[in-house]
């Protein structure tokens, strides 16, 4: 059995026990560490704790017994090997000890995580026991004049009744229908919009993005002018240029006027080569 196994197999035993009264367990001393030098449950945290959690080990290794140490030993070799790691960089892992100390390390953060969320809670829970002694449940009923003011219950409802309202419940509902007729907006070839680009940029060899919308009817087909645009771009037979930032884009014809524009199936079901010309 490897040593990062060992880690990982006492992290996961049923040593997980702390006393809040004194240090006897490692996870409130590392929180309480943690607190002290005012920092987040963090893999930087726990390096820099690395120090002072040894510190108290070796200061109470003699009041301690032997499985309270070994649980602290655990913990405390799982926060060497994080402080090592910060200060030896390493390359990829592919050692399967290495891994298995990884997990180990990921199984650190979430006991400690899983533990203060408890001692958090504990804290809430001791606030309400002390609050409930001082609540008395109301024993006797409504005084006379309320209940004379609740309404008498009426049931108009017959046994058919209810049965057919229980059946009409368990049968399966109809799908509901959303019309569409309602939608003018028609759809916007883009590659239709490729030929045009292509053509307006071989005739004049440059113009802006802002002269190349200019006749669009609505924002689908500037949009649809937009995608045609980084698709010559993504061909290389268009380049653009921008002087800063959101000033006009200006486009510039980078192909011959033989050159020929592949129209991806992503615009269009027609695959192929669509050829472009004066």
């Amino acid at each position: 059995m490897t040593s990062a196994t060992y880690f990982q197999n006492e992290l996961t035993s049923k040593s997980f026990q702390v006393s809040l009264d004194e240090f006897a367990g490692p996870f409130d001393l590392l929180l309480s560490l943690i607190a002290k030098h005012k920092l987040e449950v963090t893999e930087l945290a726990l390096s820099q704790v690395t120090d002072d959690f040894l510190k108290y080990l070796r200061e109470n290794s003699t009041t301690l017994h032997l499985e309270e140490i070994s649980s602290f030993l655990v913990v405390a070799a799982t926060l060497l090997d994080l402080k090592a790691a910060r200060l030896i960089p390493s390359g990829e892992v592919e050692d399967e000890d290495d891994i298995a100390m990884l997990e180990a390390r990921d199984l650190l953060f979430a006991r400690l995580l899983q533990y203060r969320a408890y001692k958090q809670v504990s804290v809430v829970l001791k606030d309400l026991m002390e609050i409930a002694p001082r609540r008395w449940p109301r024993s006797a009923g409504f005084d006379p004049d309320f209940t004379s003011m609740l309404p008498e219950v009426v049931l108009d409802l017959s046994p058919a009744r209810f049965a057919a309202i229980a059946v009409r419940s368990l049968l399966p509902r109809e799908i509901s229908e959303i019309s569409t007729t309602h939608l003018h907006a028609p759809l916007v070839s883009v590659a239709e919009q490729i030929a045009i680009v292509a053509e307006r940029l071989k005739r004049e060899k440059s113009a802006s993005f802002k002269d190349l919308v200019q006749d669009c009817q609505s924002v689908g087909y500037i949009v649809a002018r937009f995608l045609a645009v980084l698709e010559l771009f993504r061909q290389r037979l268009v380049s653009f240029e921008q002087e800063s930032p959101l000033a006009p884009l200006k486009l510039f014809w980078e192909g011959d006027l033989s050159s020929s524009v592949l129209i991806d199936s992503e615009f269009d079901e027609t695959e192929g080569e669509s050829t472009f010309s004066e």
